[in-house]
Order: C-alpha cells, then sequence, then structure tokens
C-alpha cells in the first residue's frame, strides 16, 4: 500500500457549517463513544470558532462543555483540535494579548492538543503570537493559508504565506478552503510547494463542498504531500459543510493511499445520532437549503461556515424588503432573486474593499456591506449609505494589512467621514484588561473558575457571558425555540413569497425554567400581536398623519439598541438632533451599525426598545 493519509473529522465545523448552533453537551459526549469505535480518526475538531458563543447562547457552560466532550478523545488516545482567529481569538473583534495568552493555556488544560490558528487577511502578523502562546500553553501550533481566488491570490502568493508562517514556528499547515474554491490543480501546487520548503512539516486540507470541487481537491492536495484530510459525515456531510468520508476515503484508497478502516456499524450511530440532534432542536435553525451543493457560489466566493447563518439572514431581509415592495407597489422578490442580487453585488464591491480572504470574520463584512447594499439600492439609495464601523476598522487597516487596495470611492468616503488609514501593529490597538475584569468578577463575588476558564470566557464574550450568568440567555433560547416550534405546527395563509401573513401563530406565552426559577416569559409574532396596552399607546401617540411629524425609519433588520455602550446618553422626546448624527444602533448579521439622522429636527416620539428586533423601514422616531 502506499503513504499512509489520515482523516480528522470536523464535527464542530459540520454544525457552524449548516446552521446557528451545536449540540448541548450531554449530546456531544452522547456521539463521542461511536465517533471513537468508526476507528478511522486521527483527530477530532471539538471546539473553537463559534463553540464558545454558541454554548453561552443557550445558556449553556462552555468551559464544561468542552473538558466533558474532548475527555472521551483525550482517553482514546485521538487528538482534538480547535480553531481559533488570531488577533480574534475565539470572537469576531479583537482581543488582548494576555487574553489571547490564557485563551491557550486553557484550552490545553481543558483537553485541545491543536491550536488551528487563522487570521482573515493572511497576515503573519496576527499570527505570530498565536503560534508562540500556543506551544507556550504546550498546544501543537498549526496555522492556515485562507484560500480564496483572485488574481492577486496566486500559488506564489500562498506559498510565500506558508513560509513566512514556517519561519515564525508553525509546526503544521492547514490549506483552509473554507469557500472550496481553491482550484484542485492549484491547491496541489501550494501544497508542493509547502513541502519543497519543509518536507516533513505535516500539511492538512480543509475544504468546504459548497461549489463541487472539494473530493478532487482532497486528492490532488494528497498527491502534493498532504498528510491529513478533513472531513464529514451523514447527514450533515456535503452541501455547505464538507465532502463525506465514505466518498473520501474511497477516493483516496483507489488512489493507492493507505487508509484505516471504518466500522460501519459506528458510522451508522454517529449518523443516527447526529439525526436525532437535528429532530430534537438543531433542525429548527437549519436552512433545508444548506443540504445543496451549488457551483453558483464559485463566482462570489461564500465560504461554506458563512452559508448557514446567510439563509437565515436572507430570509429576513427578504421579508423586510418585501414588506416595503408591498407598501410602495413594486414587484416581490423571491429569495433566489435576492440571493443572485447578493452575489453579483459581492463580485463588484469585493476587489473595492482590498480583497480581503472570504473568511470570518472578514467574508461576514463583505457580505453584510454587499447586502445591505442591495437593500439600499433596491430602495433607491445610494451604494455604501450604510457601512459598520467594524468593516470600516478592516478596510482602514485595524485589523491587519489587506491584500489589496481600497479603491478610491472608499478612500474618499472615509476623508469624507474623518476616518483614518492605520499603518502598525493590529494588536497594539488593543490594551491588556485581565486584572480590570478579574477585580470586576471578584467585586461580583464570581468565581473566576477552574484555570481562570471563567475569567476567559468573560474577557471573550462579555455580554454573552452577562446573559449566561442573569439566565436571559437560556430564558431567550427557550422562548425562540417555542417559537419556531408553534410556527412549524401553523400553516401559514399567504402564498406570497417573503411575507407572512398569519395571525393565528401558536401560544401566547409559556412557561421557562432557568437555574430552578420559573419564569413566564410573552410570545409575539413579529407585527400580528397588539394587547390591550399597547393599542391604547398607539393610539395616544401623536398621529403622524397630521403631517407635523417626520418619520426616521429603520435602514435594516435587526436588534435596536439606543446606545453602544455606558459612556452614551440615549436619545429622549425633546432632544434636538442634526441630519448625521447617530441616534441609535442596529445589530444585525453580526456586526453592530450605527443609525445617523436622515434629518434634523426636535424628537417627539421615540418609537422603539432597547434591545428589541425590528425590520427595516420601521419607524424608529418621530420628529416635530
Amino acid at each position: 500500500m502506499g503513504r499512509e493519509i489520515g482523516l480528522c473529522l470536523v464535527y464542530r465545523d459540520m454544525w457552524q457549517s449548516s446552521g446557528k448552533y451545536m449540540p448541548r453537551v450531554d449530546q456531544l459526549v452522547k456521539v463521542a463513544e461511536p465517533i471513537i469505535d468508526m476507528g478511522c480518526f486521527r483527530r477530532v475538531e471539538t471546539n473553537g470558532g463559534g463553540f464558545e458563543q454558541i454554548n453561552l447562547l443557550y445558556g449553556e457552560n462552555p468551559n464544561i462543555s468542552n473538558r466533558a466532550w474532548t475527555q472521551p478523545f483525550n482517553d482514546a488516545g485521538i487528538q482534538t483540535q480547535m480553531l481559533e482567529r488570531g488577533l480574534n481569538a475565539l470572537r469576531m473583534y479583537p482581543v488582548a494579548d494576555d487574553v489571547r495568552k490564557l485563551m491557550f493555556k486553557v484550552k490545553k488544560l481543558q483537553g485541545t492538543d491543536i491550536s488551528r490558528s487563522f487570521d482573515g487577511l493572511n497576515d503573519a502578523r496576527n499570527l505570530e503570537k498565536s503560534i508562540d502562546y500556543a506551544k507556550a500553553g504546550g498546544m501543537i501550533s498549526q496555522t492556515c493559508l485562507c484560500i480564496t481566488y483572485s488574481k492577486i491570490h496566486t500559488v506564489d502568493y500562498y506559498i510565500k504565506k506558508a513560509e513566512e508562517l514556517i519561519n515564525l514556528g508553525a509546526e503544521e499547515i492547514c490549506i483552509k478552503d473554507m469557500a472550496g474554491i481553491g482550484r484542485p490543480v492549484s491547491l496541489g501546487k501550494i501544497v508542493a510547494g509547502i513541502k519543497e520548503i519543509k518536507p516533513d512539516i505535516l500539511v492538512q486540507y480543509h475544504g468546504h463542498s459548497g461549489p463541487g470541487f472539494s473530493v478532487t481537491s482532497s486528492l490532488e492536495a494528497v498527491r502534493a504531500g498532504a498528510d491529513i484530510v478533513d472531513v464529514a459525515v451523514e447527514p450533515l456531510s456535503w452541501g455547505t459543510v464538507h465532502a463525506d468520508l465514505l466518498t473520501v476515503h474511497e477516493v483516496l484508497k483507489d488512489a493507492g493511499y493507505s487508509l484505516p478502516g471504518i466500522n460501519m456499524k459506528a458510522y451508522m450511530q454517529v449518523r443516527t445520532l447526529t439525526q436525532e440532534f437535528i429532530d430534537d432542536f438543531l433542525g429548527y435553525y437549519i436552512n433545508p437549503k444548506n443540504r445543496l451543493m451549488n457551483s453558483l457560489l464559485i463566482a462570489p466566493g461564500l465560504p461554506g461556515g458563512m452559508m448557514g447563518s446567510l439563509m437565515a439572514d436572507l430570509e429576513n431581509n427578504l421579508k423586510s424588503l418585501n414588506k416595503w415592495m408591498e407598501k410602495n407597489n413594486k414587484p416581490l422578490l423571491s429569495q433566489d432573486d435576492l440571493l443572485i442580487k447578493l452575489f453579483d453585488e459581492v463580485q463588484h464591491v469585493w476587489p473595492m474593499m482590498g480583497y480581503p480572504p472570504l473568511v470570518t470574520p472578514y467574508s461576514q463584512y463583505v457580505k453584510n456591506a454587499a447586502l445591505v447594499n442591495v437593500m439600499q439600492m433596491e430602495k433607491g439609495k445610494a451604494r455604501w449609505s450604510l457601512l459598520d464601523d467594524n468593516t470600516w476598522d478592516m478596510m482602514l487597516g485595524k485589523s491587519g494589512r489587506l491584500p489589496g487596495e481600497v479603491s478610491e470611492d472608499l478612500k474618499n468616503l472615509a476623508a469624507e467621514q474623518g476616518r483614518e488609514f492605520f499603518e502598525g501593529d493590529p494588536s497594539e490597538l488593543v490594551p491588556d484588561c485581565l486584572d480590570e475584569l478579574r477585580k470586576e468578577m471578584d467585586e461580583n463575588g464570581w468565581d473566576t473558575g477552574e484555570d481562570d476558564e471563567e475569567l476567559l470566557e468573560y474577557a471573550l464574550h462579555p455580554q454573552q457571558y452577562l446573559d449566561y450568568k442573569s439566565g436571559k440567555a437560556k430564558a431567550d433560547f427557550e422562548t425562540d425555540l417555542a417559537q419556531r416550534r408553534a410556527e412549524e405546527n401553523t400553516p401559514p395563509t399567504s402564498t406570497i413569497p417573503g411575507i407572512d401573513h398569519t395571525w393565528d401563530l401558536g401560544p401566547k406565552s409559556i412557561q421557562v425554567d432557568v437555574n430552578g426559577e420559573r419564569f413566564n416569559v410573552n410570545i409575539s409574532y413579529d407585527d400580528h400581536e397588539t394587547s390591550a396596552s399597547q393599542s391604547q399607546e398607539t393610539s395616544a401617540a401623536p398621529p403622524y398623519a397630521n403631517g407635523h411629524l417626520k418619520e426616521i425609519l429603520a435602514p435594516l433588520e435587526g436588534k435596536v439598541f439606543l446606545t453602544k455602550d455606558p459612556s452614551e446618553t440615549a436619545k429622549k422626546v425633546g432632544d434636538t438632533i442634526q441630519e448625521g448624527d447617530v441616534i441609535c444602533y442596529i445589530e444585525a448579521m453580526k456586526v453592530v451599525n450605527a443609525v445617523k439622522a436622515d434629518q434634523s429636527g426636535t424628537i417627539a416620539e421615540v418609537c422603539i426598545k432597547d434591545g428589541e428586533d425590528i425590520f427595516d423601514d420601521d419607524v424608529l422616531f418621530k420628529l416635530n
């Protein structure tokens, strides 16, 4: 037999590339044994990426989950790996150096062997500390080449990037083909180039299957010298996820490589359990279209890990946009109409934004900018009329060096808004914070946890951690899940795409148990229900029809906040605002957008409540 090839089951990424959530800790522990019994995996991806936030969002402790989930693999001698985002660590924006250093130490102590570190801009400066901190914490440091396809992302570009990382001390290289758009022959040339630089370095191929290249790419990568290939298992393989174990296994065996056998009884157990988790609750957050492969993804190059959330975003955006279309007597759009408009806009704006590799978080920034542009232009507004601060920071250099140049239009817009470009090391912009946070936790009477793991969670995800501690996260999740179950069991009364005119949607309230305490939670269904008290408030409000009040409308759907941090003061009735003033914020698609007034006046009515969900074109404020 030929050279032995290792296989890695990317169980975490299977879920993240499919939908919003991962299984609970009890479910993860349950599936661990049959995964081990399959007998074919050298590695399992257990955590990292969105794992921490996902646990916090449904009221679970990620530290408990991680220790319990990794333990069976540790005991069986199967290596565990995590995904981390370099400067951003386990979140979507930069993290202080002291937090990053603690993260690697904690994750190793919790049972994670390998740190797969990537920088969304392929800026080696952002990975140097990840390499050093991972090795200091006792982990294997694997660094990534984020694969995308453009005139500047060539084979030579990637080989030079790999050489930089190897010189910085990276122990392994991952070919992170997150959108599955790497051309197979080119990927083989990249792997061969890496092996010429350092023949004994381990190379692992990670490719999503969306556009259809991944099986061929796996074969080409192995022929060129790759040592390990990432795979998925049914019912979460293919589509926006990864190629299935069975297919990759047979392709590589047929090519003459040596691979361990597969215990098919255990494979079917993993398959059955995974389907049980989907049927339990996770399927409510998975769009069925994510199971489909789509060659249309080749052109925009959007990654599989983002497509799950993208399809959910599109549902909400389509509903909002079609409400506006209906109100303005314009033709309604289908989801496919909006998707193609989005793909076209991504191709248009990506070069203008400096060709950031389309990987978390920058794929979200490019996609968000493109989607907001589409939504705004459909309403006759200008491109770039709404850009969030995170996207600006990326284009200004505060996240690292972009591969390409920002367009003159965006440079001019930055100058108009008083924004300056940054040339330094991005980590210098984030001061250390652990001592301050430790003091806060002590003052609150909170335990920093075994190996300071609770301190780490608070540092990485402060708001989600507070919501978890208070019980709000679990209550919100249970409410949302109950609403989704109710909607599934209630047939819609409208067949207009993107519009739901259903009125009798299900239960008006539920009881939620949080840490032994029961809460009564009211459920509302978009705009369809109005309580008596709400009706009285509405009738008492100053009527817009009298012609004396102006409306400021929401530019997009999302969760609205009157302030972004405690240093700000919320706008209130009687305040005078000028056109261009920031009046509130809308959190949408994982970023916070500052909403600016499009007219001047005195606030006569605040029409929103802090933290509520709104649609675009909902009234935010009324002005005299």
